[in-house]
Formats: structure tokens, C-alpha cells, sequence
């Protein structure tokens, strides 16, 4: 199955191609579309949609996984973030692609095991499993293949993703990121090198 992940940003968008037959998932595509020397919005949007097709016509993705708008402070910046979402799954619609959406929390969870971590330690695990040598220039693109891969592992293994979402949340005492990544690690010997 080929899988196009998608971080929705009106002035950065992150996508990837993430190709999982055989053994260990491959990256085909990890990039981002600049739309920030566009003034306008709406051409904005119409770059987004029309990116989004030429990306499923030269690949031909059999899904599509985009990341969920998340809610902030500012209502306008979620508001203008779910229209470029919306432009992105219309794209995927219209050329009939299957579509799973995600928080932003449960990607995170899936791929450092901390639903709060920071996009530079969501890159660096992935860079750990996925082993690609360079970090790209924004983490929209790294951002898009953590929401590709968290599809990829939804896909593979529906019933423990099920029981992963419908487990209670366990309450506990607040720690600093940084010590909630230093566990992490020494915890997964095996999954970070």
C-alpha cells in the first residue's frame, strides 16, 4: 500500500509518500509546499488542491492520512487550517482515495510514545525506524510522514490501534518534556540508535 501523509498548513504544507509492501516501510516523497509568497488565500487553497491531485496522479496513493486541525488559541489560524485540510480531502475525494484522519496527539503517541512530544523528537524517532539520513528544513515535511506512518501502523494492526484508543487515559504527575524524552529513550534501547 502507498500512503500520502499530509500536515495541512496554509503557509507550509508537509506531504509524504510512504510506500509499506514488503518488509519495512519506505519513503518514496518527503517534502513541503511553500505557500507563503502567495498574498492571496484563496490562491492558497487553489495551490493546495491542485498540488494535492498532481500528487495522487504521478503517484497513485491507495490512501490518503491528514492530520486533524488542532484547537488553539487563535480561532482564525484553526479556522484558515481546516479549509486548507478541507481542500487537501476534497483532492483525495475526487480522485476516489480511502481517507483516515488524526490529532495531532495520537500521531505523536504512536511514534515517540509521548502525545505531547516536540516535532523535533517526532523527526528524530523517525528518523531512528524509517532510517533517512537528512532532516528536512521544516518538520511540516517530517510531520507529514509521522501521520503516513501512523496510518501505516493503524492499517497493519487495526485491532491493537482500536484497543490503544479506547484504553482509559492513565493520570500522571506532570514531568518536563525533555525528562518524558530521556525515559523514552533509555526505554527503547532497540527503537533509537
Amino acid at each position: 500500500m502507498l500512503i500520502l501523509g499530509i500536515d495541512p498548513g496554509t503557509q507550509i504544507l508537509g506531504y509524504s509518500l510512504l510506500d509499506t509492501d514488503g518488509p519495512s516501510p519506505k519513503i518514496v516523497v518527503m517534502d513541503v509546499l511553500y505557500l507563503k509568497k502567495i498574498p492571496e488565500f484563496n490562491l492558497r487553497i487553489r495551490r493546495i488542491f491542485e498540488s494535492t491531485v498532481r500528487l495522487i496522479d504521478s503517484f497513485h496513493p491507495d490512501h490518503l492520512a491528514i492530520e486533524a486541525p488542532f484547537f488553539g488559541k487563535n480561532v482564525q489560524s484553526m479556522l484558515k487550517l481546516g479549509r486548507a485540510q478541507g481542500v487537501a480531502i476534497a483532492a483525495a475525494i475526487s480522485r476516489d482515495l480511502s481517507i483516515t484522519e488524526y490529532e495531532p496527539s495520537v500521531i505523536k503517541q504512536h511514534i515517540t510514545g509521548n502525545g505531547n512530544a516536540t516535532k523535533q523528537q517526532v523527526a528524530t524517532m523517525l528518523q531512528s525506524i524509517l532510517r533517512f539520513d537528512d532532516t528536512p528544513k521544516y518538520f511540516d515535511a517530517t510531520d507529514a510522514l509521522a501521520v503516513a506512518y501512523t496510518c501505516h501502523l493503524h492499517l497493519s494492526n487495526p485491532v491493537a490501534s482500536i484497543q490503544q484508543q479506547l484504553a482509559p487515559a492513565k493520570k500522571k504527575p506532570h514531568k518536563s518534556s525533555k525528562k518524558q524524552w530521556s525515559e523514552f529513550v533509555l526505554n527503547n534501547p532497540d527503537i533509537v540508535k
